[in-house]
């Protein structure tokens, strides 16, 4: 099939977040099944500085936003069996960060608008746009507004996939016609109105042809308003074009037998490598070398819905545990502060890198013995399986893509993954933590084969892959 990928970040061009990690892998696993794939993505500050010397120009347009008539321009860039295309134009995309601008809500209606003007100067015609998260929800809306007068188009089908149903594009009842350039009946028909403004996000789940979740779960989680921020009457009136499909991650990227950037590599059936990574982490950290006491691992933005506060009630209670702590992220300025406090309290035992820095978290996954994901809501999240894939025991509470990915350890008869816990609570959540590191010092065999059991998961995507193929052939047949 021919398939068009929309998004507004991938590894390894940009990211800021998961949405990235997906369209940085699953274009290239449809491209292995055998489709024809090309991926479109804005041309960010960071982008042209690092890749555009090796793009090809194919052309330069005018695209109508609104009216406004804006200049766009196209470059093509051909990497691991997937054509890229990149859409320029300085004023949107010529800044720092990818996201948090004003005009936010302008710089991507004009990059979905772009999607579907810029489709004559591609090498095909899609059969199927997949778009992503509200940066790309306009293209269904426009392609549908541009069927009437253009037949070449008609035929085209759009997914649309939800990584974060939070994120929504939300704007005024006056921007429809003056910045979008819709007519005023999409609102007046409900298609893209909500709570009196215009949504783009629920416009986008009202004219595509399918929906999907990055997880199985958080596709049954957003009937509910818990977890649907506001949109659950929207999920269940369209529940019958939903489909849960799991990430996966890249796992010849992830892979702890090959991966250079590892102190010592190692594999299922010879792990003496991670003991390595987890001395150079403590050594690194300023942790006391101890190799027989668990570290306990956190890659996270440290954000309430993370399952923080959770955290937070009994921290105190886990370090007696005989454990050590390793915190990577940032967020909430509450959060940072609580683990900047607790540092003095344990020294030797407990480390703080606030930020992201790519390397760190490599070497938290490696050399960790456990990872924490106490989560409120998580749709897929990543975190816990490149964990897994590299020894470390995920400890998780049963939410969306953690409870697809993580199965509770069964002693009796060795079955599981990793810990997991259902209620959102300190309580079981201190409870599970306590199994956990009373496995790792008291039946070492068995937390071994937990480790092994992890490293030998599947999470590649090419089992994604296969579910976005039949959903792609349905909604075309």
């Amino acid at each position: 099939m021919k398939i068009l990928f929309a998004a507004s970040e991938a590894v390894p061009f940009c990211k800021t977040g998961g949405l990235a990690d997906v369209a940085g892998s699953l274009p290239q696993a449809l491209a292995k099944a055998g489709n024809e794939v090309e991926v479109i993505l804005p041309m960010y500050q960071r982008v042209a500085e690092k890749w555009k010397d090796q793009m090809d120009f194919v052309c330069n347009i005018e695209v109508p936003l609104g009216w406004r008539r804006v200049y766009c321009g196209l470059f093509r860039l051909d990497r691991d069996g997937v054509i890229w295309y990149f859409v320029d134009n300085e004023y949107y995309f010529k800044r720092d960060a990818l996201y948090g601008h004003y005009d936010d809500g302008e710089r991507f209606g004009f990059f979905s608008r772009a999607v579907i003007a810029l489709l004559p100067a591609m090498d095909f015609m899609p059969e199927v746009i997949h778009c992503n998260d509200w940066q790309t929800a306009l293209v269904p809306i426009y392609l549908k507004d541009e069927c009437v007068r253009w037949s070449e188009v008609r035929g085209i089908k759009t997914v649309f996939t939800v990584h974060n149903i939070e994120y929504q594009g939300r704007y005024g009842k006056e921007t429809l016609e003056d910045l979008f350039g819709l007519a005023p009946g999409w609102f007046a028909d409900g298609t893209i109105a909500m709570d009196g403004d215009v949504n783009l996000l629920k416009g986008a789940l009202m004219t595509c042809d399918a929906i999907t979740a990055v997880s199985p779960t958080y596709a049954q989680e957003l009937r509910y308003a818990y977890f649907a921020h506001g949109m659950e009457s929207v999920m269940q009136r369209n529940a019958w074009k939903v489909h849960g499909v799991l990430n996966g991650i890249d796992m010849e990227r992830y892979d702890p037998s090959t991966d250079k950037s590892l102190t010592a590599k190692y594999t299922p059936t010879d792990m003496s490598g991670k003991a390595k990574n987890k001395e150079a982490l403590q050594k690194e950290l300023g942790l006391n070398v101890e190799p027989n006491v668990p570290i306990i691992g956190i890659v996270s933005r440290l954000v309430s819905h993370k399952g923080l506060d959770l955290i937070c009630k009994v921290f105190d209670q886990i370090m007696e545990l005989n454990c050590q702590f390793v915190v990577l992220g940032s967020g909430d300025w509450n959060y940072e502060q609580f683990f900047e406090q607790k540092l003095s309290w344990y020294k030797g035992r407990m480390a703080l890198y606030r930020g992201y820095n790519e390397a760190l978290a490599m070497s938290i996954y490696s050399g960790s013995d456990l990872l924490l994901m106490p989560s409120k809501s998580e749709p897929c999240g990543l975190a816990q399986m490149i964990a897994m894939r590299y020894g470390t025991v995920p400890i998780v509470r049963e939410t969306g893509g953690l409870k697809d990915t993580v199965h509770p350890y069964e002693a009796w008869c060795g079955a599981g993954n990793g810990f997991t816990f259902a209620d959102y609570n300190s309580g079981d959540m201190l409870y599970v933590i306590r199994q956990a590191v009373d496995l790792y010092f008291n039946n070492p065999t068995a937390f071994k084969a937990l480790r092994q059991t992890g490293m030998t998961e599947d999470f590649s995507w090419n089992r994604s892959a296969e579910a976005y193929n039949s959903i792609y052939r349905t909604i075309c047949s």
